[in-house]
């Protein structure tokens, strides 16, 4: 295996986690999205996945546990918490300092962690 090419989230309600994605995180739908998935592009197109409607029956099942996607910003992480917290986003702990650069992650509805990451 030499890169990951996609990925793709399981959520309960596709247009509530579809509202969360584009209206609180800011991501854009692409074209590509179909009745059973959304798309996004992410930081003018670079990054994208999906969110689907579930492979399976996630009934009872906890969903988000283990998984985290990571997305480099161009803007200063400092005004990216500003703007998430005041969309009212679930952020998980402070900005954190990683040999990356710093972090900052947010819960999605069904718990899936999106960390975005301004690199030093």
């Amino acid at each position: 295996m030499r890169k990951l090419d996609f990925a793709s989230l399981q959520v309960r309600d596709l247009e509530v986690s579809k509202a969360f994605y584009t209206n609180k995180l800011g991501f854009e739908l692409s074209e590509m999205s179909n009745p059973y998935a959304y798309v996004f592009k992410f930081n003018k197109g670079e990054a994208s996945f999906a969110i689907r409607t579930p492979i399976g029956n996630i009934d009872g099942k906890e969903l988000g546990v283990g998984a985290s996607l990571w997305f480099a910003i161009d803007e200063k992480i400092e005004e990216l918490q500003n703007q998430l917290t005041g969309k009212g986003v679930t952020l998980i702990g402070a900005i954190n300092n990683t040999p990356f650069g710093k972090t900052l992650m947010a819960k999605d509805p069904d718990g899936y962690i999106i960390t975005f990451l301004e690199t030093i």
